[in-house]
């Protein structure tokens, strides 16, 4: 702009002439011409860059546009969907339909009343599995003349499917991480058994709202637990977090992984046992506390696999993992006392001390890439040594089981992050529950079925009906049966009404 205003200077007061302004004119019309050339050329170039593309340059389109979808917009509009003719049966089958499918009939009579006392009540159709398949079982229920009815064992209220298939269901969808599709899939191939979607979700609401006291019940024998084993992973809802320990196997789906929510599961104030966790800050009020081997381990693996040719990193992973497999033959070695071990603890710190000391004593300045990580792992292990988190694993007693089976106290987290890997890859694959409402039944029905696992001796579907059968006959289930055992009383105030409230309640 200033090159112009004093060309607007020299024209005024004659300092150019005519010719001079001609040439200066025809000189920028060819510059002017040069670059419209140019863009056009540019422009033609683009055009045909763009027909190279894929489709990927065309605008996304965020709304679904099946048929389905595009009814329910014309419906919206006020247009009405054509009526298709509907094939096959539609609705509800009636009692007196399936009565007539069924296989056999029995008759269930009133405990301790005899049969000839007895008149017939009702009749009602339910769904067993026998030898692995599916049978419609016609139960004639009689009543007695104290208006007293018999009971069908082995069902859920007036549930039309047995307390065997409803198990088996759960199982499939929780523990095993099918699909509500695909677990009716595997129980109609397998057992020929006809199942919605619908229905098995009835089903599992229906169990979890049956086994929520057991689960209240887990949740104070965890809180009296001798060792927990606890992780945490994000979800689709918040997070899911495992705590498993010799006496339960808890796992809470859409929580929040944060002081607050521990507290009400596992409070650092109270607790006497020991905690086996990653070094999350969330872990650090513990009285005794056995940080996880394996994370150690693999930072210091890692630093060997970025840079191959440093031998610093090598010679410290080498003599990392060298102390760790020690511990470990110490805890193993039945020949040692409880005051043999100790020293041998020392010893270790010792070796963990002369190990970390150069580089934790140096005084560096502020680095980056993988020095850096190399000075954060050495003062993670310092710190965790010289608060005794270390070795807590090699002075530990075992744990006894409630089926008998002893096991060592492990010096890593294992366990819990195999627990929660297939919750994690639910979460990748978008198969996880998008209510709460959900969340709190899987809370309920995936820790009681994998708590099942420590008391009885063989987990099998025949197994676990038979100890559910026995809940039944006793009035009480193993944990509540080993909880009176301890003497101690369940609290007064609802953990999962707490954690994850009945909804809109």
């Amino acid at each position: 702009m200033d090159a112009i205003e004093t060309l607007k200077k020299d024209l005024q007061e004659g300092r150019i002439d005519a010719a001079r302004l001609v040439e200066l004119v025809a000189s920028l019309q060819r510059q002017l011409q040069n670059a419209l050339q140019q863009l056009q050329a540019a422009q033609q170039r683009i055009a045909e860059l763009e027909k190279q593309l894929p489709n990927s340059t065309k605008p996304k389109v965020a709304e679904p546009f099946s048929m389905r979808a595009e009814e329910k917009r014309q419906e919206a509009r006020g247009k009405k969907s054509p009526k298709g003719k509907r094939r096959g049966r539609r609705g509800r089958f009636k009692t007196q339909d399936k009565i007539a499918q069924a296989q056999r009939t029995e008759a269930v009579f009133p405990e301790g009343v005899p049969p000839d006392a007895c008149q017939l009540s009702h009749v009602r159709p339910l769904w067993r599995l026998e030898d692995g398949r599916a049978v419609l079982i016609a139960y004639h229920i009689y009543r007695g003349p104290n208006n007293q009815y018999g009971k069908i064992p082995g069902v859920l209220g007036r549930s039309e499917f047995g307390l065997e298939i409803v198990v088996a269901l759960a199982q499939l969808v929780y523990v095993v991480g099918l699909s509500f599709d695909k677990a009716c899939l595997v129980l109609n191939f397998f057992q020929n058994l006809k199942l919605s979607k619908a229905q098995a979700d009835a089903l599992l609401r229906q169990l979890a709202r049956h086994w929520q006291n057991e689960f209240e019940t887990l949740c104070t024998l965890l809180a009296n637990s001798l060792v927990v084993h606890a992780d945490e992973t994000s979800w689709s809802l918040s997070s899911v977090w495992a705590f498993l320990s010799e006496k339960a196997r808890v796992l809470f789906f859409g929580v929040h992984k944060d002081a607050d929510t521990l507290k009400q599961i596992l409070d650092p104030a109270t607790f006497t046992g020991i905690v086996i966790s990653d070094d999350a800050a969330v872990y650090a009020n513990f009285t005794a506390s056995q940080k996880c081997w394996a994370h150690l381990l693999r930072k210091a693996i890692k630093l060997t696999l970025q840079d191959p040719d440093n031998a610093a990193y090598r010679a410290f992973t080498d003599r990392l993992v060298d102390i760790y497999r020690a511990a470990g033959r110490v805890q193993r070695d039945g020949r040692l006392s409880d005051a043999g071990r100790t020293r041998k603890v020392v010893a270790l710190d010792d070796e963990i001390f002369d190990l970390c000391a150069p580089t934790w004593f140096a005084e560096l300045p502020p680095q980056q890439g993988l020095v850096h990580d190399f000075r954060l792992l050495v003062q993670e292990i310092m710190r965790l040594a010289l608060a005794k988190q270390l070795f807590t694993f090699v002075t530990a007693e075992p744990v006894e089981q409630p089926n008998g089976a002893t096991h060592p106290v492990a010096g890593t987290n294992n366990e819990a992050e195999r627990t929660l890997r297939s919750p994690a890859e639910a979460r990748k694959t978008g198969r996880t529950s998008k209510t709460y409402a959900g969340a709190r039944r899987q809370t309920i029905l995936t820790s009681v079925l994998e708590s099942l696992r420590l008391y009885l001796p063989i987990f099998t579907l025949s197994s676990v009906l038979a100890e559910i059968q026995r809940w039944t006959a006793r009035g009480r289930s193993c944990f509540t049966d080993l909880l009176k055992k301890l003497k101690i009383e369940r609290p007064q105030r609802s953990v999962l009404d707490q954690l994850l409230p009945h909804p809109g309640g």
